[in-house]
């Protein structure tokens, strides 16, 4: 790991700054991908930016008809708030089961969601529960947010400062995990917004999808067993050494009757 300097703004302008003046500037917030990237010699930064200290990154509001979770609160804030437990069960659940301890009360939803990793858990509920991604300059649909691979539509001096999560009327999260990273193998986050369904998968593919026969399935009729022969094909799924591509086809449909019955 090479040398870098470390800086402690007092504001979000001021991070904006400090990035802006650094050859190969990178922002710090709970540090749980980030410290790893730079470990492997993934990263070398001339400048860490560290946002941690930053209050207006913080909090959980209640914003009517939405919960507004900031980028720095951690997993396990998301977990244990009751507000989050009251409007969106699922989503307090969903925090409840990332990594272990350590990284649930030092992870923040900001920095999983803006490091898009395939098997995070958090992409697939801000799709599924239709969030707005708010930075310091504008609002991005969650839709429109994630790219692909550890890819957003961020620019390289934005910052996250909170996420809006609607109230959806129902909501659960399925999730495979594996036994050493504690990532999803697959994981499945179901929301149902009236008339309109959404089911999110993640850790399956190399990008966040959504499962349109499933969704229909739902509408019509929110049971687990609506899903029942819904197949969801593995051309397009990843094989490694902890499950194939068929297998985690399987799984989809597993998790996402799971999700649906854990949303009641």
């Amino acid at each position: 790991m090479q040398d870098f300097a470390y800086h402690n703004p007092g504001s979000v302008a001021d991070a904006v700054a400090a990035l802006k003046g650094a050859d190969d500037g990178k922002f710090l917030a709970g540090g749980q991908s980030f410290i790893p990237v730079l470990r492997l010699g993934l990263a070398e930064p001339s400048d860490v930016i560290n946002l941690k200290g930053l209050s207006d990154l913080q909090g959980i509001r209640d914003g009517g008809d939405h919960i507004a979770i900031g980028a720095l609160v951690t997993h396990a804030e998301v977990e244990t708030s009751d507000l989050v437990k009251g409007a969106l069960p699922g989503l307090a659940t969903m925090a409840g089961h990332i990594g272990d301890p350590q990284v649930r009360n030092r992870g923040t939803l900001g920095g999983s969601v803006a490091h898009a990793d395939p098997a995070a858990d958090y992409p697939a509920a801000l799709i599924a529960l239709k969030a707005t991604v708010v930075t310091d300059r504008r609002e991005i649909a969650s839709s429109d947010f994630f790219r692909g691979l550890f890819e957003t539509t961020l620019e390289e001096d934005e910052i996250i400062t909170q996420v809006k999560f609607p109230k959806a009327e129902k909501a659960g999260y399925g999730k495979f995990a594996s036994t050493a990273s504690k990532y999803a193998l697959v994981g499945v986050f179901v929301a149902k917004h009236g008339s309109e369904v959404r089911v999110a998968v993640t850790g399956a593919s190399a990008r966040y999808f959504r499962v349109a026969a499933m969704e229909q399935a739902l509408a019509a009729h929110w049971s687990a067993d609506a899903l029942d022969g819904i197949v969801v094909p593995p051309d397009d799924l990843q094989s490694d050494m902890e499950a194939d591509a068929a297998y985690r086809a399987h799984l989809v449909g597993v998790m996402a009757k799971r999700a649906v019955s854990a949303a009641g």
